[in-house]
């Protein structure tokens, strides 16, 4: 017999009919002539209930269904008798598919805490709030790549090993094959990677932004959607060192419809989750309840179907750097001290504190925030004028603050040129991306959204190791 889908049988009211049921065992309790068994198989939160005859039931077979087991089970879907669920199954056959020994299995009937499911991630998909995790996660995947294709972009693959340091910053994970104890060296002493596989030293990317460009130089509308890679060493709730980045790009686009765009997206986005998750999405938002139960009221998080529909019901808010420099430095919290991060003076980067007031109690909606310093941003962005400030684009969320970075690319060929010298960038890591300001050269625009930050948002989950299947950060690269 066919499978069916616990997720379908819950649907069905198809009662009698004889169907096949797989999945893993969540609980089972017994009496003297029944027993009632719960099973999953991850297709939705929900369970079904399998109440099975004990009457000519192998009692052995029995001992073997415990937490944790897989089965198949052959019965009739019936009309639900108890209370919270619609139909169940009626059953006098059960196979054990694998076992699993209840005094081993890490995953009993309770609650355990986030950190140790950590531990336990080949496991953690079998718990409710990670099923419902990974489920959210797919869809949001989807809803992803089918925006873009319902506009007309075009999916980049961008390379994942790269000569080239998009941001800046330096903190790249290198990618050799040279001896690491008596690796060749140069005449200088320097390590010879003239010698390395591809004949120059490369690591993994931090950003497909600079090879995205390219495409949208040819292309118009292109999109890149894969995994990039950080060097940081931060142990935070908000930083990981692999994870994964939707970054578009497009030509003939200036600051204004990057804006246009970032919002369009993410409002779909979270519209596409309210619809297609709601199961879900209520689980989630009842888990961070019970999380926060014991929080003051005025540090618990807003409620999740709450917080999303804060985004999509607020048209955003477009303001300066200057604009939100001022306001930050006539705020109540700065004057009397509460930031942990005071405002003094124009220039300095915003913190995360600084956004979430922005956000929640000065406008009390999403923010946008454009024209920062040149001096605290990256290379390649739009020059202004004014010779201070730069054509960047923060979005920025409740209680997560900033979701998207992004900004108008630099197009003149001698202003981009000059700023890769002021900030020491080797010219011959990025010749070629110098070279498309020389041959038809336009005003262009894109963005990055963390795809991970976007999951911490959706699923009101306050950790960001806790949204990517396995984790890695500092010190763990486990599973």
């Amino acid at each position: 017999m066919k499978r069916t889908k616990i997720n379908d049988l819950l649907k069905s009211e198809d009662y009698g009919k004889k169907v096949n049921v797989k999945g893993w065992v969540r609980t089972k309790r017994s009496s003297k002539n029944i027993a009632f068994i719960t099973l999953n198989d991850g297709s939705c939160l929900n369970n079904i209930q399998i109440v099975v005859d004990l009457n000519n039931f192998d009692e052995k077979v029995l001992d073997k269904i415990n937490t944790g087991a897989a089965i198949s089970v052959d019965g009739e879907l019936i009309e639900s008798q108890g209370a919270g669920q619609k139909v169940e199954l009626t059953t006098k056959t059960i196979e054990v598919l694998g076992e699993a020994d209840p005094d081993k299995y890490p995953l009993q009937p309770k609650k355990h805490s986030l950190e140790f499911l950590r531990e336990k991630a080949h496991l953690r998909f079998r718990t409710n709030t990670f099923g419902a995790i990974t489920r959210v996660r797919h869809v949001m995947i989807f809803a992803i790549h089918k925006f873009f294709n319902d506009r007309g972009f075009y999916n980049i693959h961008t390379p994942i090993i790269t000569g080239s340091d998009a941001e800046g910053a330096g903190e790249m994970f290198r990618v050799s094959i040279l001896d690491a104890k008596n690796p060749p060296l140069t005449e200088d002493g320097k390590v010879d990677f003239k010698k390395d596989f591809f004949g120059k030293e490369t690591n993994l990317t931090v950003s497909g932004q600079l090879e995205a460009e390219l495409a949208a130089l040819a292309l118009t509308q292109v999109y890149t959607f894969g995994p990039t890679f950080r060097a940081e060493n931060s142990n935070t709730s908000r930083h990981l060192s692999e994870f994964w980045m939707i970054e578009p790009e497009v030509a003939f686009a200036d600051i204004n419809d990057d804006m246009d765009l970032a919002e369009d997206m993410l409002k779909y986005l979270v519209k596409y989750a309210l619809d297609n998750c709601a199961e879900d999405l209520v689980f989630l938002s009842k888990r961070l309840i019970d999380e926060e139960k014991n929080k003051k009221q005025e540090e618990r998080s807003m409620e999740l179907i709450e917080k999303l529909k804060f985004v999509l019901e607020n048209e955003f808010e477009r303001i300066t750097y200057t604009e939100a420099i001022n306001i930050l430095k006539n705020s109540k919290p700065n004057k009397k001290k509460k930031f942990q991060f005071t405002i003094d003076n124009w220039g300095i980067d915003l913190q995360s504190e600084h956004e979430r007031y922005l956000v929640e109690k000065h406008y009390k909606k999403p923010v946008m925030i454009t024209d920062y310093p040149k001096e605290i941003k990256a290379f390649y962005m739009k020059q202004n004028d004014d010779g201070k400030t730069v054509r960047a684009l923060d979005v920025l969320f409740p209680q997560i603050g900033e979701i998207i970075g992004g900004s108008q690319r630099e197009e003149e060929y001698d202003k981009l040129y000059k700023r890769i010298k002021e900030l020491n960038i080797p010219e011959k890591t990025l010749w070629w991306y110098l070279e498309t300001r020389q041959f038809g050269t336009v005003p262009h625009s894109g963005f990055g959204l963390g795809f991970e930050r976007l999951m911490l948002f959706i699923t009101g989950m306050g950790n960001i190791r806790d949204v990517i299947p396995f984790p890695r950060f500092p010190q763990n690269a486990e599973f």
